[in-house]
């Protein structure tokens, strides 16, 4: 129990997010804050982080009570913002060093090939500005390119051949600002090594393919220099290059064994980059015909797409690891006290641009529910939008809607998520356009 009512500051708050938190134990001791507004924080035009930085400070320096804690359960610049605030406002938690080891791509697979060589692919970073970019790249074909920083395989693709490379090196061209701009600010602010200092933002990293066999994720922390894995989700991946994500299903049924092994190695990766108190998650791919397993990338947060199936197998969102760490204090998380053997966030999508028709009405979402009581939908799309102009999408499809349900085994899980999608009633018209 807490002594008393602790004020959490969580960059980009929302109502979605929020009903997660109130899941937590011990929510009623706990006052949440908007920290930015949602547009600000996760989706605007650009990211001016100098901007951001200072709104926050005034938000912080403004409250009229304690700041207890500030947090973020999204991926970049907020996950580089929160260290350089605790830093400021001496709050526990991992500071901006020790996340950027994580967050930046080049840096993060020099640290993962010194502590886990056999799991690290061969990589190397490219600059997609140079007369020749791929002049000193000793990869071979295929391999994967994509910027230093971004999210949500924005600017990843799946190079084959020297056309594919050209392409891509012109899209990246076009793209990389989004991202590269406000990471430029964001290293700035630290320290860094020789070998990573000239890779900025405006670089890309060119890696092996590993992608082979099954994904999954490993969700964590690290306290007082332990790490501690309380989960592992299943990533199950479809579309062309396997690249887009079906669904995240929790728990995972990777055989207990290579579980343990992935558990080993992000022991030996966290305790190289020194990254503590704090929640992450790391991302593995598993080859049961080679039983080879291989790290895909690290993320210095907890995954906001897992806190609704986390809530629904072990009876609370694994929120409730991110705030007990930014309070410093140790988590107190549930284990399969929830309602369902097993859950799945899936991402309703399509692999083709066109027009979205229709989207599920206030009746659908109603219906919904009525059905499946656990049923959560996030809608990403509007009727009549065109599916070209969303952000963030991967280079490969285009994501509608995100739902979340809970089911008694497999089986039963997919089959209520083929009555919940025909229940929302999504249609794309892929011959057409808006105008």
């Amino acid at each position: 129990m807490l002594d008393g009512t602790r004020n959490v500051f969580v960059y980009g708050l929302d109502d979605f997010h929020r009903k997660q938190l109130a899941t937590i134990r011990h929510a009623e001791q706990l006052s949440f804050h908007q920290l930015l507004e949602h547009d600000e924080a996760i989706h605007p035009e650009r990211f001016p982080v100098d901007r951001m930085l200072e709104k926050s400070e005034r938000i912080l320096e403004g409250f009229n009570g304690s700041v207890d804690a500030v947090c973020t359960y999204w991926d970049f610049p907020t996950s580089t913002l929160v260290p350089i605030l605790r830093e400021r406002h001496d709050l526990p938690g991992a500071g901006l060093v020790p996340v950027l080891k994580l967050e930046h791509k080049y840096w993060a697979r020099l640290e993962q090939q010194a502590a886990v060589p056999d799991l690290t692919p061969p990589f190397d970073w490219v600059d997609p500005f140079a007369d020749d970019p791929a002049a000193h790249l000793n990869l071979g074909f295929p391999f994967w390119l994509k910027p230093i920083k971004a999210h949500s395989s924005y600017l990843g693709f799946r190079i084959h051949n020297h056309a594919e490379f050209r392409d891509a090196i012109r899209q990246i061209r076009q793209g990389i600002y989004q991202f590269g701009d406000p990471f430029n600010a964001i290293l700035e602010k630290a320290a860094l090594p020789e070998e990573v200092a000239p890779i900025g933002g405006y670089h890309c990293i060119a890696e092996g393919i590993i992608s082979a066999g099954q994904q999954c994720t490993l969700e964590g922390y690290v306290r007082g220099g332990e790490v501690t894995v309380y989960g592992v989700v299943d990533s199950i991946r479809e579309g062309r290059h396997r690249s887009s994500f079906n669904r995240y299903q929790y728990p995972s049924r990777l055989p207990r064994r290579v579980q343990e092994r992935m558990v080993d190695a992000a022991g030996r990766v966290m305790h190289r980059t020194g990254y503590d108190d704090a929640p992450f998650n790391m991302e593995f791919f598993w080859d049961r015909g080679s039983d080879r397993l291989a790290l895909l990338e690290v993320n210095a947060r907890c995954s906001k797409s897992h806190s609704p199936i986390f809530h629904m197998v072990d009876g609370a969102s694994h929120f409730q690891v991110m705030v007990n760490l930014g309070l410093g204090r140790a988590p107190d998380f549930p284990h399969r006290q929830g309602d369902y053997r097993t859950a799945a966030k899936f991402m309703l999508r399509v692999f083709e641009p066109g027009r979205v028709t229709r989207v599920p009405s206030t009746a659908d979402i109603e219906r919904l529910h009525a059905r499946f009581p656990e049923a959560r939908v996030r809608v990403l799309v509007e009727s009549g939008q065109d599916l070209s102009a969303l952000r963030f999408q991967d280079s490969y499809s285009y994501e509608l809607a995100d739902l979340f349900l809970g089911g008694h085994d497999r089986a039963d899980l997919l089959a209520r998520s083929r009555e919940a999608q025909e229940i929302l009633g999504f249609r794309v018209d892929h011959s057409a356009r808006a105008a």
